[in-house]
């Protein structure tokens, strides 16, 4: 996004209730709605009513419909550009942004959503120390300085920085919605501050609860979607509490969107979500008890789930999985292991490892050939891509991979013929994965065989991911297998966090990364030149909202990581089967799938799914 950006929406149109509604029950949108234009998408204007079916492993899945439903103050298009959404306008000058919501606009309760909301989450929620300990989330924070807040009028909100916060925005528009906003109508009468702490204390111990944080923690629920009582601006609203095996949501009439004929949004009346077992899933999709599925389906399950679509009258679209390995191994460089932290700072040990990586075999084994092999980096769909980003010291090698090994000094060898460290230690690789991981524990038994063949013994360790996470940051893994960049389809405006030490927890460099995060509190400073660089350059993108200097650093970075191997790359283009029904309309055939930045499924607009009333009729005839 350009500096003085402008977004804005659409205007407002003439509105109709749903046929067989009371005037008591007809919606009631904004004022200013948000007018959705399908046939410019190529979709088709569509007719309201019926529920879709869905399937989930377990109840806490349904918190998954807050990320795919993909209602955001803005969020990215099909097409990844940034819009407004619940926002009717975001004007934007250097470090000063400010939001204008859409008039008459509610929450599914029927209450006004005003600036009142922001307000109550600004003051007494982020900064509240009983309900956020640690204060606003990160991108509030410039220089570890909030903004300056102004609530101008009701519909009027300005979040103001002395210099640009172009995470501002990318991060609103995040898969996990930070809500920056509560329904403060609903909340305060749990709030010390509005009915005093005696009250809100007894409140909670009514609820067995050990604090009125706690009891406020439960009720402000637009995430987890476990309190049917607690109003939200999303498209369908819960109407079931756990625990429960069959979790029902009813489309939201107050919704903000639109579409050009005056129906609105969303078009399907009610979403269905039943439990199953994690092992049942793609039974129970290939039996035709799902209208909907993508989560819990992988691409070994295509076959199956191909044999059953004539039968139970569905198809299963495969979309491109925009991921930038699906297998990547993470040499930790911040271990507490004097020799192996040495070893995994060489860069000739790193480009070893790679080349002697035979990913063709991995590619026909585990993506049936149709992936692509190499380095662990961005997808030719991102406008910052380029080839040589995913070829570089991604070869396969064994020869050379042998002769770098050599050159290191690693020419001893033991009686199985595994290679000597400097220390005389037999060079036993542990790589620890997450243990349910199952397509990453196949390619480590192939890249056993395949390191084997230089001198190096890898020995899997697979664990509890919690576990995993822990063992990272105490500088206690040698290296980690698990999937490589989440952000593989970036424009230049999002933000190039998982390229430094900027992200938590990030498996190659733990400890720098904690010490960047508590801003050299915790964790140790970075001392490798190259990846002080990617800290420097991350700082940058963070202080200029020129997006053509942002790409240019997003360039940088990447290619840093491909003369450096940070992260070992395997093959990328793995296919997500999204299954739905045949008279499931306007579900793309083809459409990147992620969990950044499209929300899995959420750029595609869930809420512009309808029924084809028209094909039973069609068959009637016939």
């Amino acid at each position: 996004m350009s500096r003085r950006a402008l977004l804005s929406g659409l205007g407002a149109s003439v509105l109709w209730p749903r046929a067989g509604w009371s005037d008591a029950e007809a919606p009631a949108p904004p004022t200013s709605p948000l007018i959705v234009d399908l046939t410019a998408h190529g979709r088709q204007l569509g007719t309201a009513g019926g529920t879709i079916r869905t399937l989930i492993a377990k109840a806490r899945d349904v918190r998954y419909l807050s990320v795919y439903g993909y209602t955001r103050l803005v969020g990215y298009d099909a097409d990844l550009n940034l819009r407004p959404d619940l926002l009717e306008r975001v004007d934007v000058e250097g470090g000063r942004f400010t939001f204008i919501l859409r008039k008459g606009h509610r929450w599914s309760d029927g209450h006004p959503f005003t600036t009142e909301d922001f307000r109550y989450y600004w003051e007494d929620v982020a900064n509240e120390k009983a309900l956020s300990p640690e204060g606003p989330p990160a991108f509030f924070l410039v220089d570890g300085k909030p903004p300056q807040v102004e609530f101008l009028d009701p519909v009027t909100v300005r979040y103001s920085w002395d210099r640009p916060n172009p995470a501002f925005l990318p991060a609103l528009a995040a898969p996990r919605d930070p809500l920056i906003y509560r329904p403060s109508h609903y909340l305060k009468p749990y709030h010390t501050r509005y009915v005093g702490k005696d009250a809100a204390e007894a409140k909670a111990k009514a609820q067995k609860l050990r604090s009125w944080a706690a009891l406020h923690n439960r009720l402000d629920d637009n995430y987890e979607l476990n309190n049917p009582d607690c109003p939200t601006l999303q498209g369908w609203v819960p109407r079931t509490r756990s625990p429960a095996t069959r979790f029902r949501f009813e489309r939201n009439r107050s919704y903000h969107r639109v579409d050009t004929a005056g129906t609105q949004l969303p078009y399907v009346d009610t979403l269905v979500m039943d439990v199953a077992s994690q092992g049942l899933l793609v039974a129970k999709t290939n039996a035709g008890e799902a209208d909907l599925m993508f989560r819990g389906l992988a691409m070994p399950d295509i076959p199956s789930l191909k044999e059953g679509e004539k039968a139970h009258q569905y198809r299963t679209n495969l979309w491109p999985v925009a991921r930038g390995s699906e297998i990547a191994l993470y040499p930790n460089l911040t271990t507490a292991d004097p020799v192996w932290r040495a070893l995994n700072r060489d860069v000739r040990y790193r480009h070893a490892l790679s080349l002697a990586i035979d990913r063709r075999t991995l590619n026909n084994t585990l993506l049936f050939g149709i992936g692509t092999e190499g380095n662990d980096t961005i997808v030719p769909e991102s406008p910052l891509f380029s080839p040589e980003l995913r070829t570089l010291n991604a070869g396969y090698d064994p020869a050379q991979a042998s002769a770098l090994l050599d050159a290191i000094g690693l020419t001893g060898r033991d009686g199985s013929g595994t290679r000597l460290m400097p220390d005389g230690r037999a060079l036993e690789l542990v790589v620890e994965s997450d243990g349910e991981a199952e397509m990453v524990l196949d390619a480590l038994l192939l890249i056993t065989e395949f390191w084997r063949e230089v001198g190096i013994r890898l020995i899997t360790k697979p664990q509890e991911r919690t576990n995993l996470r822990r063992r990272s940051i105490a500088g206690m893994t040698i290296m980690v297998a698990a999937q490589g960049l989440d952000l593989a389809v970036p424009t230049a405006i999002m933000p190039p966090t998982e390229l430094s030490p900027a992200q938590p927890e990030h498996y190659a460099w733990p400890l720098w990364s904690l010490n960047v995060e508590s801003r050299g509190k915790s964790g140790q400073p970075c001392d490798v030149p190259d990846v002080q660089r990617l800290i420097q350059l991350d700082r940058a993108w963070r202080e200029t909202d020129d997006s053509g200097k942002q790409a240019d650093i997003w360039r940088e970075m990447l290619m840093n990581h491909a003369r450096n191997t940070w992260v070992i790359g395997t093959v990328a283009g793995a296919l997500q089967p999204v299954v739905g029904a045949d008279r499931l309309i306007n579900l793309p055939k083809r459409a990147l799938y992620s969990w950044e930045p499209t929300a899995m499924i959420g750029v595609q607009r869930l809420d512009e799914l309808f029924w084809d009333k028209g094909a039973d009729k069609r068959a009637e005839v016939r």
